[in-house]
């Protein structure tokens, strides 16, 4: 019999009033991924978040950590899940091992597991050297740390984790993304964030969220591979007719640009080739050929902005 998913959220809503914030979500997440979860403001992703962590009751729908109902046994449930808000929840006053010590005795770790516990902790999210200095006295970079240091403490399956590398230096984002990656070997990450190429940076997996819904829930790689160039932009000496171009073998359209340039879209194979083989015989004399590549950025625009755009063509008809 197959084990449970770490998490298994089913037809999750949430209604404010008459506000439908979040409407049937459904997902899983298996140890070993490092879900990104992604949506502009007001999508709905920040009480989907809360869903997840028990600080917001659904609606409707269904909650599972580890095969445990979120809903039916909270306290077991929320034994398998650590949690980092956006704001660490750090005592600036305690020193790390103060702070852990006290995390530590939250989670009800038994007495003599709890120093393994605070070493354990401290060495994956490499505290080693900062255990005696107050927290106050270290740099956000180190703040998180710490702050991801407790949400590990009890060694949860899931680990939730909002903006975690915020207001950081490109070094401290760096060490902090790769801490992450580390941590999806042994744990379930869900990782919600604005920067999206933290989300390439560090996620197998990716969900984009809308206006309360799902619009994109696959793979890094399958995303990736939707990133592939579909085009390229040319230019030529002396070029030809747009029907001549239409001919390369591949090529479904073509646009004309400003300064000379023409905007070709290809379906299957790239036409480059053909098109520096024609250029060359026909002597076109190509001057220019760059590859145009989706970025995650247009992907996220153009799914948060189809149902504007929807809603927007609706009302005009």
């Amino acid at each position: 019999m197959p084990k449970p998913a770490l998490v298994h959220a089913a037809n999750l809503y949430r209604y404010y009033s008459q506000t439908c914030a979040v409407s049937d979500v459904s997902f899983d997440l298996a140890r070993g991924d490092v879900l990104g979860f992604l949506g502009p403001n007001g999508a709905g992703k920040s009480s989907t978040m809360q869903m997840l962590t028990g600080n917001l009751a659904p609606s409707a729908g269904q909650i599972n950590i580890l095969g445990i109902d979120l809903l039916d046994q909270p306290k077991r449930a929320k034994c398998e899940i650590g949690y980092l808000p956006e704001q660490p929840p750090v005592y600036r006053e305690l020193t790390v091992d103060e702070y852990l010590r006290y995390c530590a005795r939250l989670n009800r770790i038994a007495r003599n597991r709890r120093q393994a516990a605070i070493d354990t902790a401290k060495d994956r999210c490499g505290l080693g050297e900062v255990g005696r200095r107050l927290i106050g006295n270290l740099s956000k970079g180190y703040q998180q740390r710490v702050g991801i240091a407790q949400a590990i403490i009890h060694t949860p399956a899931v680990v939730i984790l909002d903006e975690p590398t915020v207001g950081l230096d490109p070094i401290q984002i760096r060490e902090i993304r790769t801490l992450i990656r580390e941590l999806g070997q042994d744990h379930g990450i869900i990782l919600s964030t604005h920067i999206l190429p933290e989300v390439q940076a560090t996620c197998n997996r990716v969900q984009i969220i809308n206006r309360g819904k799902l619009v994109f829930a696959d793979s890094m790689h399958n995303l990736e591979k939707r990133m592939d160039a579909t085009s390229l932009v040319v230019r030529f000496h002396s070029p030809p007719d747009i029907v001549e171009l239409q001919q390369v073998p591949g090529v479904s359209q073509v646009e004309t640009l400003d300064g000379g340039r023409l905007h070709i879209y290809f379906t299957g194979s790239n036409p480059s080739g053909a098109l520096v083989e024609k250029s060359v015989t026909a002597g076109w004399g190509l001057e220019e050929l760059t590859l145009q590549r989706s970025t995650l950025e247009q992907i996220f625009i153009e799914l948060t902005t189809a149902d504007i755009a929807a809603d927007d063509s609706g009302e005009a008809a």
